[in-house]
């Protein structure tokens, strides 16, 4: 599936449907409405697109660091951006929408972005094109 407009809408409907699924199956993350479900995806989409260039680009330097020293920071710096990435979409999502969602806590959104990014990848995946 080529990036771009398509991929992204997927990827909200991917969203929606992962986090509407802890809505009904966590008690702690709780969404008043449907549209504020799917606004909620189209948030996460937008941070969590932002932490994977984040990560993206400290691997990138993890991987060029030629010294111990260097290696040891860019791996601070990676584990500080997983991290601190969830608090991130929590605070991002308390500030949009307040008490009307809410995530849960560190374990349960956690959790959540780990489903969000395996799932995207599966779907991704069932869509691309096999090459022969």
């Amino acid at each position: 599936m080529p990036e771009g407009a398509a991929a992204a809408v997927v990827d909200v409907f991917v969203y929606v449907v992962v986090l509407n699924l802890f809505i009904e199956y966590f008690p702690q993350v709780i969404s008043e409405t449907f549209t504020l479900s799917l606004l909620t995806a189209v948030l996460l989409k937008a941070v969590l697109e932002v932490v994977v260039l984040a990560k993206d680009r400290v691997k990138d330097r993890f991987r060029r660091a030629s010294t111990p020293i260097g290696k040891i920071a860019a791996g601070f710096l990676l584990w500080l951006v997983l991290f601190g990435s969830k608090f991130v979409v929590l605070e991002a999502v308390a500030l949009v929408f307040g008490d009307r969602v809410g995530l849960g806590g560190f374990s349960s959104v956690t959790l959540l972005i780990l489903v969000l990014m395996l799932a995207r990848a599966s779907v991704r995946r069932l869509l691309t094109e096999p090459t022969a």
